[in-house]
């Protein structure tokens, strides 16, 4: 490979991916910003302690299962945008909308029941009641989120990224005054946070929406609703659930550990510091997925292009940049170790508690970056069910027993949890990196072309058998005119 090339490929990935990530992270802010107002409020260690909590519940059982799922548009639209078919990916994120919404149905149900969930699994009933109250106002943002997370799919696939900047930093900037206004100078207090919540991913959603209707850099792809979206919704569910587990599987390892954490001695202590180390790491882990969902968008467009060996290069290119994000990250966490923790709270033991922390979710992020380059290549190439049966594997066999030793057994609390976490991440990177390393580039183009152009022969063969009921039925008509 030349080094014009290399060059080129990196501005290629860096281009569509620091916008993502930029676009990620101020997307997550909004989360993490509506908890900073909350930790803020006076006398507030039990309402930030039990907010932090259902923040985590939501996490676990609502919004990391959206982006998840909606993660299957990186194959379904990415690999179709790849092969020049761009009316089909609006199908596609049509149909994902249907998808997701209805899920959200027994989903918001569930959280709905939280607080005695909580309870039922020993969380402090204090705690709980405030996690409780403060989810059930967030559930409007559940619906919010699953919307927005097609739409940015839909775009992100076809390499439109400065509408998704400007939406996302527009709802980030209104978020701040929300928070102010409804947590602070109202009645509400931590609950006006939620509100805050939901109120800024449907401005997000609207804004986006009205973008993919009237702009015309969507024109061949979104051809306006469609029955079609109707169609194929269990091929579209067999991805997307293995597109979920990837996904959620991190996101739930994270949080089982902050739920465990309210059973360690001084649960409010633990559940706060432990938690505001996990929205960190979620935080900087928005930039690793920026750039993984680049990775995933160049290889399944290329898959669907029919050029393999560029696929493959991708991904070598990729590795040495997401190498050079995690030690960045890496170093600038241990550089604020000592500051960072007052941007969520007032309590001097916490904030102490959060910088002896930080380093190890440092370690966590540098081997965390990587992993985000290889479930981004699973993505691509349509092999998510692979990655999810790997990080099963690794974080519920490895990294949660091992966390739960450390943290209870051997009385390293909180630090035992990380440590068992980062263990999986590293043990995860080497099988991922096998896995990628005997992938057969020119079978999964082949598949690519076969997914695209299966979808586009049933969708004629549809239309194809609805003509020939209508002319039947003229023809029945006739019939019966000329009797």
């Amino acid at each position: 490979m030349e080094v014009g090339d290399v060059l080129d490929e990196v501005k290629r990935q860096l281009k569509l991916g620091l916008p993502i990530a930029f676009t990620n992270t101020l997307n997550s802010s909004i989360l993490f910003v509506s908890l900073m107002f909350v930790g803020h409020l006076s006398d507030s260690e039990h309402i930030f302690a039990g907010t932090a909590l259902a923040t985590s519940f939501a996490n676990v059982t609502g919004f990391s299962m959206m982006i998840g799922l909606s993660s299957a548009l990186d194959t379904f639209c990415g690999q179709a945008f790849g092969a020049k078919e761009e009316a089909s990916v609006g199908v596609h994120m049509q149909r994902a909308m249907l998808v997701l919404i209805t899920i959200c149905v027994p989903v918001s149900v569930v959280w709905n029941f939280t607080e005695p969930i909580l309870i039922l699994i020993r969380q402090n009933r204090d705690v709980s009641a405030v996690a409780g109250s403060y989810i059930r106002w967030m559930i409007p943002a559940l619906f919010g989120c699953a919307l927005v997370q097609c739409q940015t799919r839909f775009l992100n696939n076809q390499r439109v990224v400065i509408p998704l900047i400007l939406s996302s930093l527009m709802c980030s900037v209104l978020n701040v005054p929300l928070c102010w206004l409804l947590v602070f100078k109202s009645p509400f207090a931590n609950k006006g946070a939620a509100m805050a919540i939901a109120i800024s991913y449907w401005f997000n959603a609207i804004f986006l929406a009205l973008y993919i209707e009237f702009s015309p850099t969507c024109k061949a792809t979104w051809k306006g609703f469609s029955r079609d979206a109707f169609h194929h919704v269990p091929q579209f569910l067999k991805l997307a659930a293995s597109s979920a587990l990837m996904i959620c599987l991190r996101f739930w390892t994270l949080e089982l550990l902050v739920l465990l954490s309210g059973i360690l001695p001084n649960p409010k202590l633990e559940t706060s510091a432990f938690s505001i180390t996990r929205n960190t790491s979620a935080i900087v882990t928005m930039i690793s997925v920026g750039l993984s969902t680049s990775v995933s968008i160049r290889v399944s467009n290329e898959l669907g292009a029919g050029r393999p060996k560029e696929a493959r290069k991708v991904i070598s290119i990729a590795f040495f940049i997401a190498t050079s994000e995690g030690l960045s990250i890496s170093l600038l966490l241990v550089l604020l170790r000592n500051v960072w923790g007052k941007v969520y709270s007032n309590e001097t033991e916490v904030v102490k508690y959060v910088a002896n922390m930080l380093p190890l979710v440092a370690i966590g992020h540098l081997f965390d970056s990587t992993q985000c380059l290889f479930s981004g290549t699973l993505r691509g190439c349509g092999l998510q069910k692979t990655g999810a049966i790997i990080i099963i594997g690794t974080m519920y066999m490895i990294g949660v027993p091992l966390s739960v030793v450390l943290g209870f057994v051997v009385h390293l609390r909180a630090k035992g949890f990380w440590i068992g976490f980062i263990i999986a991440l590293c043990v995860q990177d080497l099988i991922f990196g096998m896995v990628c390393l005997s992938i057969n580039w020119e079978s999964l183009a082949a598949k690519a072309k076969e997914r695209v152009y299966i979808s586009i022969t049933q969708k004629e063969n549809i239309s194809d058998r609805e003509d020939q009921t209508v002319i039947a039925q003229l023809e029945g008509v006739r019939s019966m005119v000329l009797e």
